[in-house]
């Protein structure tokens, strides 16, 4: 992969989901790089985090989830490359700007001690409050019984009375017991913190030695917040404006002029704490917090010039995802029928995915759909361009959800499930076209799978995803024929190609652990049968396989016991070429 451009590229993914009063961690700390024209299968049990993951790269998370860590970098020079007007209007803006950031620089010249007044406050909130592990204690188990609450009550909703009296009423019993004990955890947690507030006021000697201490550094503070700048952090703040501005260029005057404020804002904190803000680190994530950041590049006298760093995590504003979605990543979804308009004719729906993303004529983007429809294998593409959703097979449906992703010529497919819904032979068939019109367009395809059949015909790569996380990744041979993990194990022990005749096929036993909770160790280890202990207490790294290879499993730290992997997947090659015709 060294020789092929990173096009899209996961770090350290956190993404969680709000549900019930609870927060439920849907995909744990994913990190993994897309190439160009490659084919990557992502792989697992369902709930195993395979849609989640990919509907991140696309703006489509639910309502109620959200990425709360990592980022999504993705590469795509038409997109990064960034120009704005550089009028009279703009300048004004850019000095405005430069000269606040010029005013606030003055605050990193005593950082180290506003650290130092920070620190003290918090020792002081710290003693007239509870402590941390106190705090997390009590919310843990007040969220606890909130949400074994609303089960219940949801539970309850359901028992007819009429039929089952005696069980509606020791429900109801249930539910007045725990909104006491809810009520009484309040009232105890309130009660702890007027007791620490009275010992923390009544400790005359803390208080006087804050005091002093508190006083002498915000003299100190003062002192060294008087110094002036120097140059060199004069022309750093004129760049910083000018990407403020490039960063904000493509909004609205008044969203604009509000952005610039909240990007000063953030600049403004992280000068108070000393930032290192030449790193291109620190400098990117601060402008995430409002903005993607664009990096200043050149300029004329009346355009400013600069490269984006697109981070799909951090992506806030609407227009943003219409360029993205659709025209960069698109997306094929399991059952066509619900990707299909059923009143909207066929042409219609491609062509106006075409005029909304293009800018064509409607007679050009009719022509443009007609050769699409054509290439995906519709047969009479002229004849059938007006016809209903209805009027098509579910083979023919499909062609045609592929023929919209296609009709902008993405740089990523997404296919998520596509053939699930469709008939074996008509699966074949829509595998090899995916792979076809890969060749002519060029385009990234991510396959989310649970059929390693089809992996196994598709993928150049192979990522390997349980209870949120990346448990194995590598090239296709190395995944089939030399696994790592005892889940991979598992999955390819229970493909019924590997089946003997009057032998019990093989199933994974248990069921993935609950999202909801803390997981400690191997998430794996309850349902593992090559546990060792350390998978009970500490979660396992990645370890290197190879250069492409990695797993995270403790199997393969070097003091681990030598473990074979099952009987029925030693030697597979011969049983996958002639099962799959690979």
């Amino acid at each position: 992969m060294e020789n092929k451009k990173v096009l899209l590229s996961v770090k350290d993914l956190h993404v969680k989901f709000r549900v019930r009063g609870r927060t439920l961690t849907a995909i744990r700390g994913i990190s993994l790089d897309f190439y160009e024209n490659e084919s990557v299968a992502i792989v697992g049990e369902s709930g195993s985090g395979k849609s989640v993951f990919t509907k991140t790269f696309a703006g489509m998370l639910d309502s109620n989830g959200y990425i709360s860590e990592g980022s999504i970098v993705f590469n795509d020079p038409e997109l990064a490359d960034t120009v704005v007007k550089y009028d009279r209007s703009a300048k004004n803006a850019v000095l405005r700007t430069a000269k606040k950031l010029d005013s606030y620089s003055k605050l990193e010249l005593g950082a180290e001690l506003f650290c130092q007044m920070e620190q003290l406050k918090k020792e002081r909130k710290d003693r007239e409050g509870l402590s941390e592990e106190e705090r997390q204690k009590l919310t843990d188990t007040i969220a606890d019984l909130k949400f074994k609450r609303t089960e219940l009550f949801n539970q309850r909703q359901t028992v007819d009375r009429s039929k089952e009296r005696a069980r509606y009423y020791k429900m109801g019993a249930e539910l007045k017991a725990m909104d006491l004990q809810i009520k009484n955890l309040t009232k105890e947690e309130a009660k702890a913190l007027t007791v620490h507030k009275k010992a923390a006021k009544a400790d005359t000697a803390y208080n006087t030695q804050y005091a002093e201490n508190m006083a002498k550094l915000k003299q100190e503070y003062q002192q060294a917040t008087a110094g002036e700048i120097s140059q060199e952090t004069r022309e750093r703040n004129l760049i910083l404006a000018k990407e403020m501005y490039l960063s904000v260029g493509r909004f609205g005057a008044i969203k604009r002029r509000s952005h610039l404020r909240k990007l000063v804002k953030c600049f403004k904190k992280a000068m108070q704490v000393g930032a290192e803000l030449n790193n291109e680190k620190v400098r990117n994530d601060l402008f995430d917090q409002v903005a993607f950041r664009v990096r200043y590049l050149d300029e004329t006298q009346d355009q400013l010039h600069g490269i984006c760093i697109l981070n799909l995590a951090q992506v806030k504003y609407g227009k943003d995802w219409t360029k993205i979605r659709g025209g960069k990543i698109a997306t094929v979804f399991q059952d066509p029928m619900t990707s299909l308009n059923p009143i909207l004719t066929i042409g219609k729906q491609i062509t106006s995915v075409i005029l909304q993303h293009q800018n064509c004529s409607e007679t050009e983007a009719r022509q443009r759909a007609l050769i699409l429809m054509k290439k995906v294998g519709i047969p009479n593409a002229e004849k059938r361009f007006d016809d209903y959703p209805f009027q098509y097979s579910g083979g023919m449906r499909q062609r045609i959800v592929i023929a919209i992703a296609l009709s902008c010529q993405p740089k990523i497919l997404i296919c998520d499930e596509p053939t699930t819904a469709l008939d074996v032979t008509i699966q074949a068939q829509i595998l090899k076209l995916i792979k076809d019109l890969q060749k002519e367009f060029g385009y990234t395809i991510v396959f989310i799978t649970h059929d390693l059949g089809v992996v196994a015909n598709i993928a150049d790569r192979v990522a390997v995803l349980y209870a949120g996380q990346m448990i194995e990744v590598g090239t296709a041979e190395e995944v089939f024929y030399d696994p790592r993990h005892p889940y991979t194990w598992a999955l390819l022990s229970s493909l019924p190609q590997l089946a003997q005749r009057n032998t019990k096929l093989y199933s994974i036993t248990g069921t993935p652990p609950s999202l909801y909770n803390k997981i400690v160790g191997d998430a794996f280890a309850p349902r593992n049968p090559y546990c060792l202990k350390i998978d009970t207490l500490k979660e396992p790294p990645m370890f290197k396989v190879s250069e492409t290879h990695y797993a995270k499993t403790w199997l393969l730290d070097p003091r681990a016991p030598k473990t074979e992997k099952p009987e029925i997947i030693q030697n597979i090659h011969e049983k996958l070429t002639e099962a799959f015709n690979i």
